[in-house]
């Protein structure tokens, strides 16, 4: 790796070494150096994701009970650790989710079938829905992204939640188009892409993959008539995105539930939901 000075971004032509020192965390030997024209001194540790970051070892922790179901408060009393650490953590998680992800996405062969589709949750309470656009690889179930977003109420809570909310902003439409910009870069102009009948999809797929063959099939409940249990609809075509979507909402805390640990804040809920995806991709189809 190419060191730079990170005050006069000199290159490491004209670092030379300072010493060394040992890292409280784990008793690592860590590199100092100097720059010769800045005259300050920095080290391998300042280039760092976990640059400053104290009790490393819980991180592995951390992660695998985010992805497990577990709740923050949960994670701070199994692992004794204070929850500060623990939403700190989050962030830090997130952060290294999405570099890693974006590194593995442009490692990806040209992509040749992508199923998509929106799924639903709620921010502290039903009046207050959020929809969630994934997109994956068609019978790899590798996903290759998720964004999160607002959304009006809909059925006989739509007068309820604008009357006790107000008005609430449709950002459907543009994480859809946040997903498709990520999406150009690694699937090919004629790939097939599938998702269900939804009539807001077909507008902004031919805009963005406008040579693509693009499938629309109906969902499983409009394969059932009547009321009552959801029934086996047969062969299901968007199987590799359901079967991901049921992942998803158990292993995320913020989905299993209705009546508690629901998300307050979309831009948490798009962190935990970015380490699951990096988690994901690595280790349960790698």
């Amino acid at each position: 790796m190419k060191r730079v000075c990170p005050h006069c971004h000199s290159t490491d032509l004209f670092h030379v070494r300072n010493g060394y020192f040992f890292r409280e965390s784990g008793r690592v030997r860590v590199q100092r150096y100097r720059c010769k024209i800045c005259r300050k001194e920095f080290s391998d540790a300042t280039f760092q994701l976990r640059y400053r970051q104290r009790l490393r070892r819980i991180n592995g922790l951390i992660e695998r009970e985010l992805i497990s179901g577990a709740s923050l408060r949960r994670i701070a009393l199994m692992l004794k650790i204070n929850y500060k650490t623990v939403a700190h953590r989050l962030n830090y998680l997130a952060h290294k989710a999405r570099w890693q992800n974006e590194r593995r996405l442009a490692k990806l062969n040209p992509i040749c079938e992508v199923q998509f589709d929106d799924m639903e949750t709620f921010e502290h309470t039903k009046m207050k829905p959020v929809s969630i656009t994934l997109a994956v690889i068609k019978k790899q179930r590798f996903i290759l992204g998720a964004e999160v977003s607002t959304m009006p109420a809909k059925g006989l809570l739509s007068k309820r939640a604008r009357k006790k909310y107000g008005a609430r902003r449709d950002g459907r439409r543009k994480a859809r188009e946040r997903l498709f910009k990520k999406l150009q870069r690694c699937v090919l102009p004629q790939a097939l892409i599938e998702s269900d009948e939804n009539p807001h999809y077909n507008t902004q797929v031919q805009q963005y993959f406008p040579q693509c063959c693009y499938q629309q099939y109906k969902g499983r409940r409009g394969c059932v008539v009547g009321q009552g249990e959801l029934k086996a609809g047969g062969y299901d075509p968007l199987f590799s995105l359901n079967h991901t979507c049921a992942m998803l909402r158990y292993s995320v805390s913020r989905l299993v539930r209705r009546t508690w640990v629901t998300t307050k804040r979309l831009d948490q809920l798009q962190n935990h939901i970015d380490i699951y995806i990096n988690y994901h991709n690595r280790m349960l189809i790698a």
